[in-house]
């Protein structure tokens, strides 16, 4: 088994599967931290905690990269590092768990670092 291809167990339950890919930053609402064009290793499937960067959908289907800022009642509340750029959870409402698809471990290209 590869590292970090299967993940830790929950009380009771089997590994979980988690397949690393990458995700590419589109617009300006994740500056300063994410520039336009910047590539990064997501974790699919990884626990989504509060501060970190995720790949989530919207419910018209938009595909965002944005930062969980808290967990609600009906879903994760995204908001983008620059509040004048972008849509996010002010203007679309919570996305549902299982709307959250992936979270950032790192940029790696143009400046390779930890998320």
């Amino acid at each position: 088994m590869a590292a970090g291809a299967t993940g830790g167990r929950e009380s009771g339950q089997a590994p979980v599967r988690r397949r690393v890919g990458l995700a590419v930053v589109h617009g300006d609402s994740m500056r300063p931290t994410l520039a336009p064009g910047d590539r990064l290793l997501v974790l699919w499937g990884a626990r989504v905690r509060p501060g970190r960067v995720v790949v989530a959908r919207f419910a018209d289907g938009t595909v965002v990269v944005k930062r969980a800022a808290e967990r609600r009642d009906d879903g994760w509340w995204l908001r983008g590092d620059n509040p004048d750029a972008g849509v996010d959870s002010r203007h679309r409402g919570a996305v549902p768990e299982g709307e959250v698809w992936a979270v950032a471990r790192a940029r790696l290209w143009p400046r390779p670092r930890l998320l």
